[in-house]
């Protein structure tokens, strides 16, 4: 028997109802986007291609080159002194006075000195004197040889006598120039060219002898004093070329040669002392300046540069990421490494001339990986 919809209706709990409804509703929404999913295509699961900075190996031989600070020195700084004992009457110079040859530095009190010289003179013509009348008495006995009266015996006394008289006149002229060199000698000058860099007597100061009065700098000769360090001792010694630039004066250099390095090390900055005879002077140049010098060593072996970044570190090996220029793909592959420097690294093998390798971001790569190589250049220009 039939039962009419709208009694079935009544007789169904409403619960039921919207149970069946939902359900129904679902399944229509499940078989609508199963249709859409299935009509739209499935996109393929590609890698993603990055664009990786690249530099391209060129081996060349190159040159190590190092720089350091030094200080503008003269070669010969000596104290000067008076070559006698006395009391300072006067000083001509101070610090920094440029003195030329036989220039006036400062002068002994004389007058004993004086007094040394007119006894010595006396000294001379006394003994002059004697020498001319023992010669005579000599030359009168010789005009009596053939006499009763001639003797050899007095001849050899008359003889004795004028040759002692000849030395001592020989001894008071040398006492006489002694004299006179003690008395120049009360005078200090200047024997070569130089600068005073220190004063160490002053007027009325009793000075013994050899004592020294002031510190002279001779500016003929000039050096630069550099601490060099152990590990830069070989690049030093082997520099083919060494030059200088003022920090007075940048951008001008000037050549120096290695005169002195020192078999041992400071012991207070445990650097090896060199000095450095400045060839070319530049038109001003003082004493005490700080001069940058730099050296070149060439290169034993032939070298790529790149940049620090570029290494990449397997276990204990430095390596790079190799970028092969068909495929795009990356290989980590071990090099070896001649020199550090602060932003590069020089490769002495381990990859060849003209291949690539990334520069930045090596980190991150993996070994097959894809990449778009972006090469040096193109980088700069943007």
């Amino acid at each position: 028997m039939r039962v009419p919809y709208a009694q079935f209706l009544g007789k169904v709990p409403f619960k039921a109802v919207v149970i069946v409804l939902g359900a129904g509703a679902a399944a229509g929404f499940a078989a609508l986007s199963w249709t859409a999913n299935a009509s739209r295509p499935v996109a393929a699961n590609e890698p993603t291609v990055r664009p990786a900075r690249v530099v391209e190996i060129a081996y060349q031989r190159r040159s190590q080159s190092l720089v350091l600070a030094g200080t503008i020195v003269p070669r010969i700084e000596s104290n000067l002194g008076f070559r006698v004992a006395g009391k300072i009457v006067a000083r001509a110079v101070d610090v920094g006075t440029t003195v030329k040859p036989g220039d006036l530095i400062a002068q002994l009190d004389p007058a004993d000195y004086r007094l040394a010289v007119d006894n010595a003179r006396a000294a001379l013509a006394s003994a002059e004197a004697d020498y001319a009348r023992a010669k005579a008495d000599h030359e009168r006995y010789l005009n009596l040889r053939g006499t009763a009266v001639f003797t050899a015996q007095t001849m050899e006394q008359r003889q004795s006598l004028a040759a002692t008289a000849q030395a001592r006149v020989e001894q008071a002229r040398s006492q006489l120039a002694s004299a006179e060199n003690n008395l120049a000698y009360t005078e200090l000058r200047a024997d070569t060219d130089g600068v005073v860099t220190a004063v160490q007597a002053e007027v009325g100061q009793v000075m013994a002898q050899g004592q020294g009065v002031v510190r002279v700098a001779r500016t003929d000769e000039l050096e630069i004093v550099v601490g060099v360090p152990e590990h830069r001792l070989k690049t030093v010694r082997e520099a083919r070329a060494a030059s200088f630039e003022l920090w007075s004066d940048p951008g001008h250099r000037y050549s120096v040669r290695l005169r002195e390095l020192s078999p041992s090390a400071d012991p207070m900055t445990r650097t090896y002392p060199a000095r450095f005879s400045v060839i070319e002077q530049p038109a001003f140049i003082g004493l005490g300046m700080t001069a940058t010098l730099a050296f070149e060593r060439p290169d034993a072996q032939t070298v790529a540069e790149v940049p620090l970044s570029a290494i990449f570190q397997r276990g204990t090996q430095p390596a790079v990421w190799v970028v092969d220029k068909e495929s795009g793909t990356v290989a980590l592959r071990t090099v070896t490494i001649a020199r550090w420097r602060d932003e590069t690294a020089a490769i002495a093998s381990g990859v060849k001339n003209g291949e690539l390798i990334a520069t930045a971001g090596v980190h991150k790569l993996e070994a097959g990986q894809k990449v778009k190589p972006v090469p040096a250049q193109m980088q700069a220009s943007r």
